[in-house]
């Protein structure tokens, strides 16, 4: 390497894999995702219905809440799993992971939403959408 060509003060990057991007996406959509859920509860009426048994239109029993948890599961175990699958695996797996969540997200919209979770779905699909290209794009090994 060349060091004539290069200022004093430069700083080094380091190239990241692209299992790390993905799963530093799904931590960030996760972020993102709880703390919709969170700031709902500052929302007028959100804990009177609460404490009514209701969510939007659902009750609140242990099939609602096994449901949710699930829900919550899935993109959780994609930040683990982005890095410990074998690529192939892995980037099948976030494709089709990411492909699904989107319209969840969207339908998160349905009801009463307020301008914080139009902004949320917004980058959670934004996030979403960068998994996808990330893993479509995932490097192959040069013959």
């Amino acid at each position: 390497m060349n060091t004539d060509k290069i200022p004093q003060n430069a700083l080094q990057d380091f190239k990241v894999s692209v299992k790390l991007k993905i799963a530093t996406l799904w931590a960030s959509f996760m972020f993102l995702y709880a703390y919709v859920d969170y700031f709902h509860l500052y929302m007028p009426g959100s804990i009177k219905d609460i404490l009514a048994g209701k969510v939007f239109v659902f009750d609140i029993s242990y099939i609602f809440l096994l449901i949710a948890m699930i829900l919550v599961t899935i993109p959780t175990l994609m930040i683990f799993l982005s890095i410990a699958l074998p690529a192939k695996i892995n980037r099948l797996t976030n494709i089709i992971v990411a492909a699904v969540l989107i319209p969840y997200m969207l339908f998160n919209l349905a009801g009463e939403a307020w301008l914080h979770m139009y902004f949320a779905a917004v980058v959670e699909v934004v996030l979403l959408c960068l998994i996808i290209c990330s893993a479509w794009k995932w490097p192959h090994i040069e013959a």
